[in-house]
């Protein structure tokens, strides 16, 4: 009795996980050749070496060695440079040094049977890149790994992930969670690449954001005989069946390949952020790097970014253009923030003159153009035509205004008309084509400040 007492004691001890129930089915339980007291020629095969109960990868590239159409050196230097931008992208203190992360796992879907059977680390060290990846080679090795991969990260400022804040971050969490692990990635920052790289580089043309597609397209790399991510499970599980693991030497180097070409981006974005508009490839570039400023309360540089986007427009004078109705709008806000309403009304008409400008758009701007002339221009005439050109905007269109909007447009024609010493002719019961229950999903309805 008291040695099933022990046994149990030993199972529920703080700090220690229950075991595995055994299930013959999973290939990572499948016993195999490979582990510590035998490698079985994998440290031949892939290059490693095994360091406390954990086969692990270690590889350098040399500043003058390239990337692309970049040497690693320059990259480095420009992301030390940078380094100051980096917590406008990862909503925290994140500071140097940065720790490129990516795993591969056992599926694609996340969840608890997901393993990450291999992460890789990189970093700069000096002007040199250095990857070193942990590979587990069965479930045994799941927890010195992970034990490994916190070591590893101890000395980091902030976590470098692309999509990592979706996919990596949760599988190794439940992984550290499940061992009785602490997680080390809730102390520290984390700048997820992939939401900011779609805001600045998705176009119409590029639809795609992928990593290897980004790498492609702004690192100057192609990739020759790379695996594809969906079957790198597969050679996964033959290696764990068969210990031969020649099919993860591809896998290593597309995870490898990964992580510098995440450096590359990243060193590329905070270097943009350092520079400012200037340094922006095209309007959309210009664009999204002031909505960065204007999040982080840099209203003077988001101003130049919205100037730099909308000067950048390749669409002739009147055209339509997405992206330069994007940084009107903005500009026009972010002038009307800092009170200067002559400057705003300025980026309001322009929006005007642009043909086909939406009409959510077209309708705040002649809104804004009614209250600017009335209250600051004292022109009550051009305030009444834009009011009534406000209600024009709407007609014909499946996203109406609600009537608390529609009510207070015809109390600011009603109040120009007594201004102007004359009967008002515009009635609220003779529109009701504008009016429509008020939608929390319809941006026309919500409530409207002045200009």
């Amino acid at each position: 009795m008291s040695s099933l007492a022990d046994r149990i004691r030993g199972i529920v001890r703080p700090g220690l996980a229950a075991p595995d129930p055994p299930n013959p089915s999973d290939p990572l339980n499948t016993p195999g050749p490979l582990g510590p007291p035998d490698p079985g020629g994998l440290s031949a095969v892939l290059d490693g070496a095994w360091r406390d109960g954990c086969f692990v990868i270690e590889r350098c590239w040399e500043p003058l060695a390239t990337h692309g159409r970049e040497r690693i050196g320059a990259l480095a230097s420009r992301l030390e440079d940078a380094a100051g931008e980096a917590p406008m992208f990862a909503g925290g203190p994140a500071r140097p040094p940065f720790m490129f992360f990516d795993l591969e796992t056992t599926g694609l879907s996340g969840g608890a049977g997901t393993h990450a059977f291999l992460v890789g680390c990189g970093w700069f060290d000096g002007n040199r890149f250095v990857t070193r990846q942990f590979l587990m080679t069965r479930h045994a090795d799941e927890r010195p790994m992970l034990e490994a991969v916190a070591r590893e990260c101890t000395r980091a400022g902030a976590l470098v992930s692309f999509n990592g804040r979706s996919f990596d971050a949760p599988v190794l969490e439940t992984r550290y969670l499940f061992h009785r692990l602490d997680w080390f990635g809730v102390r520290l920052p984390h700048l997820d690449v992939l939401h900011p790289a779609r805001q600045f580089w998705r176009r119409d043309d590029w639809p795609l954001c992928s990593l290897g597609a980004l790498e492609q397209r702004l690192v100057g790399h192609r990739r020759h005989r790379d695996v594809p991510g969906f079957e790198i499970p597969a050679r996964y599980f033959q290696f764990v069946r068969t210990g031969d693991a020649r099919p993860l030497q591809a896998v290593l180097e597309h995870n490898r390949l990964d992580l510098l070409s995440l450096a590359a981006l990243t060193s590329r974005l905070l270097c943009l952020a350092r520079i400012g508009p200037d340094a922006a490839c095209d309007a959309r570039e210009a664009l999204a790097l002031g909505q960065r400023y204007a999040r982080a309360g840099l209203d003077a540089r988001a101003r130049a970014a919205y100037e730099k986007s909308i000067a950048m427009s390749r669409a002739p004078r009147g055209a339509f253009d997405a992206v330069k109705v994007d940084g009107l709008r903005a500009l026009a806000l972010a002038w009307r923030r800092v009170r200067q309403y002559d400057e705003a009304s300025r980026c309001w008409q322009a929006l005007l003159d642009i043909r086909g400008c939406p009409a959510a758009v077209a309708c705040e701007a002649t809104e804004a153009l009614a209250i600017h002339h009335e209250h600051r221009v004292r022109d009550l005439a051009s305030a009444r035509s834009f009011a009534l050109r406000t209600l024009e905007s709407t007609k014909g269109e499946t996203r109406r205004p609600g009537k608390d909007w529609v009510q207070a447009v015809g109390h600011r024609l009603a109040r120009i008309d007594r201004k102007l010493g004359r009967a008002s002719s515009v009635r609220l019961p003779e529109l009701p084509s504008l009016l429509s229950p008020p939608s929390s999903a319809d941006p026309m309805s919500a409530p409207r400040t002045s200009s």
